[in-house]
């Protein structure tokens, strides 16, 4: 009798396969189904308008559901002519998508997106088969995918979940169709809707632990940055002009237009509480009021920071102005790319790329934010400026839906190296950041080193004084929301110190910037907007009206400039590339379960989780450093993918020795048999006595594996039906002989 060993019998199966005539796939005859999947399409065209504010599901949908409705009807006829058109008619998409590729240099996701939904209005027309509905739940699936990248607002996750609800049935019926179990009098679901909820409800908690745990790795690394359309610019773009239509008027002279170079800027003038009055060539901070909070702009950043937009170097008395305006050089970019090439300022130091893209959602004037040390900037118009201090500017204001993107390289604060910085600057930066009134100079001046002879430790290099005046103006001055206007004659940084003890946030910034003036410390007051607030589930800073303020940036020679932050209640400096945000997600959740915690527990397991955290945020930013860290990397998974793989079988075999260890010696030693012969093909049934078995192998095996297997077998039965005790010792040696005959599978 010839045993048939295990690739003989996969041999055998495979020929058996190969020999056979191809038979068409029956059409798919489940109303459900197809029915599941258009709807998992229509959330998908809906989630991609819903992020991208278009309009495909005016017209997408209803297509979509004819094409269903014809497709249920031909389903059993070959339509060839369709077939045809439906062929020219993805030509023809195809066509019009490149076209419309080569001429928009920009993002290009919306394209991609808007072909993918005409490809599939076009298959709609032919789905006979269940492949060809799982064709189009994975067109479903990536609109749902590109919606996601595309999406600045929490209303995408509400498709989300609609679109998992949906794809949790239909991956149901799609299963049993693929068994055989749905046909036309019989289609349903075997599993009922609470059980359906139980399963949706663990998918959801699932995926938000993954999304909390999942590391923010550096992307962006593909320069096709999003921006918006090309804008047309009609007319001559005025480097030199700022808009900002908020600024106010004063005696019928609008201030936001472009205050004249040497304009006067004491007194009063109207105040509005939408835009904020720092952006423009000319400020006046005798202004008072409060802004009404307004949503900006939203950023996606590799790193947050101070997004900034205007830099000044005379200070005019109660209020500040830009002397170099009309230096402000116009740039321009090439037809077929979106990329403005900024030039840089000389500094030395490690930086570090970051790229942010904006997006607009309020009128803003025509200021381009960014990092500081913009090197590349991605906008839709042809012609940007900028001016000496490094603003960016556009030709046209910033509207709400405009897109740009920018890449940076912002300096890391290395503390030592800054310290021991030397104070020779180049006669520019003398000339042009130490101007002071000279009427405050002495009195500021003593004021200055009255401060830095409080120190412990009075600091010596130009960065630690800058520090230590940041912390002595916020513990010394209050911020005074009531202040009264100052007079036409009264100077801010005079009335600050001696006068009212404090000011609003913005004069903090100003004092400060005097201040180290006053002790031969080059310094500026830049303006922009703090980080906002950031949405763990859309990834992106928002940012409002009220995040814009003053702050003080110092040169330190031959380092650049470095801001820092005197505002009560901020950080002295704002963050920056220090700061690791790879488990940013998880951080902004721990912070909210650790505020119901007690304090010294919540302080330990903060502790705990920040050493963990930045551990394995050094690990990540190795592997993702440069070849050597990605071919750890691979090492490394191709290892897990090991452990992975053989994880469920290292299971199965620990379970089944704990299983054979808890049973009785004879039970133990029968069922170690049928293991042996189930590994070679032959496993027993469940409804198949003992004898039954062994009498169905015999046809397979040799005489002397039947014989050990009826001698094993009897012993088993005479212990389990008749209270008989077999001579187990003897059986485990006759096991081991039948093994030797039935060798265990390659």
């Amino acid at each position: 009798m010839q045993i048939l060993s295990s690739p003989q019998i996969w041999w055998q199966r495979l020929s058996q396969r190969l020999s056979a005539p191809a038979q068409p796939l029956p059409p798919e005859d489940s109303i459900l189904l197809r029915f599941g999947v258009q709807i998992l399409v229509c959330v998908g065209i809906l989630a991609m308008d819903t992020a991208a504010s278009t309009l495909h599901s005016v017209w997408a949908i209803p297509l979509s559901l004819g094409g269903a409705i014809w497709s249920w009807r031909q389903r059993h006829r070959r339509n060839i002519a369709a077939k045809m058109v439906i062929a020219v008619g993805m030509i023809a998409v195809l066509a019009v998508f490149l076209t419309r590729l080569v001429g928009q240099a920009g993002d290009s996701r919306i394209l991609l997106a808007e072909l993918l939904i005409q490809v599939q209005i076009l298959h709609t027309f032919d789905l006979p088969r269940r492949k060809d509905l799982g064709y189009s739940a994975v067109i479903g699936v990536i609109l749902v995918g590109v919606a996601a990248t595309v999406s600045e607002t929490m209303m995408f996750g509400g498709w989300l979940l609609l679109f998992v609800a949906i794809a949790l049935p239909v991956l149901i019926l799609d299963y049993r169709s693929r068994l055989g179990l749905i046909t036309l009098k019989r289609q349903f679901i075997s599993l009922g809707p609470a059980q359906i909820a139980k399963v949706l409800l663990a998918v959801v908690t699932l995926g938000l632990v993954i999304f909390a745990l999942l590391p923010r790795l550096p992307g962006y690394q593909l320069r096709t940055l999003p921006v918006s359309a090309a804008i047309d610019f009609q007319g001559k773009f005025d480097a030199q002009k700022i808009v900002n239509p908020g600024y106010g008027q004063s005696n019928g002279k609008t201030w936001g237009e472009n205050g004249p170079e040497g304009e006067d800027l004491t007194g009063q003038i109207t105040f509005d509480d939408q835009f904020y009055y720092g952006f423009n060539q000319t400020i006046n901070q005798n202004l008072r009021g409060i802004l009404k909070p307004q949503l900006v702009m939203r950023v996606r950043s590799q790193a947050p920071g101070f997004w900034r937009v205007l830099a000044f170097d005379q200070y005019t008395g109660q209020g500040w102005q830009l002397s170099d305006n009309q230096k402000a050089e116009t740039l321009r970019r090439p037809a077929w790319s979106y990329r403005f090439a900024i030039p840089q300022d000389p500094q030395r130091g490690r930086t570090k790329e970051v790229i942010q893209t904006y997006s607009i959602v309020a009128p803003f004037p025509n200021l381009i934010p960014a990092l500081s040390q913009a090197r590349e900037v991605y906008f839709p118009t042809r012609e940007i400026a900028r001016d000496p201090e490094g603003g960016l500017r556009s030709p046209v204001q910033l509207q709400e839906g405009l897109t740009y993107s920018v890449i940076s390289d912002v300096p890391y604060r290395d503390r030592i190296p800054l310290r021991q910085a030397p104070r020779r600057y180049p006669p520019f930066i003398r000339q042009q950041y130490l101007q002071i009134p000279a009427n405050i100079a002495p009195q500021v001046r003593r004021q200055t080193q009255a401060l830095l002879a409080k120190a412990n430790h009075p600091p010596k290099s130009v960065y630690e004084k800058a520090l230590y005046l940041a912390q002595a103006l916020k513990q010394t001055y209050s911020l005074q929301p009531n202040l009264p206007a100052l007079s036409p004659q009264e100077d801010l940084v005079n009335a600050f110190l001696f006068k009212h003890k404090g000011g609003y946030p913005d004069h903090f910034s100003t004092v400060l910037t005097i201040m180290l003036r006053s002790i031969d410390i080059p310094a500026r007051l830049v303006t922009g907007l703090g980080p906002g607030q950031f949405n763990a589930f859309t990834g992106m800073y928002e940012v409002q009206n009220i995040d814009a303020y003053a702050l003080t940036e110092v040169y330190i020679p031959q380092w650049g400039w470095f801001t820092f932050d005197p505002i009560p209640g901020h950080d002295l400096v704002p963050p920056s590339v220090e700061d690791d945000y790879t488990f940013s997600v998880l951080k902004s959740f721990w912070s909210w379960v650790a505020g119901w915690l007690p304090s010294p527990l919540a302080n330990g397991l903060t502790a705990i989780l920040t050493t963990l955290g930045a551990g394995l945020a050094q690990v990540l930013g190795f592997l993702t450093s440069g070849w050597q860290g990605w071919i750890v990397g691979l090492l490394i998974l191709s290892g897990l993918a090991v452990l992975v793989w053989l994880s469920p079988q290292t299971w199965r075999f620990w379970r089944y020795h704990q299983r054979l260890a808890s049973l009785p010696p004879m039970e133990r030693l029968y069922q170690q048999m049928l293991k042996i012969l189930a590994n070679w093909g032959t496993p027993k049934y469940r409804h198949e006595a003992p004898f039954e078995y062994v009498q169905r192998i015999v046809p397979i095996y040799s005489p002397t594996v039947v014989v050990l297997v009826l001698e094993i077998s009897q012993a088993y039965v005479g212990w389990r039906y008749g209270q008989q005790k077999g001579n187990v010792s003897h059986l485990q040696q006759q096991l081991q002989v039948l093994r030797k005959h039935v060798p265990s599978p390659p």
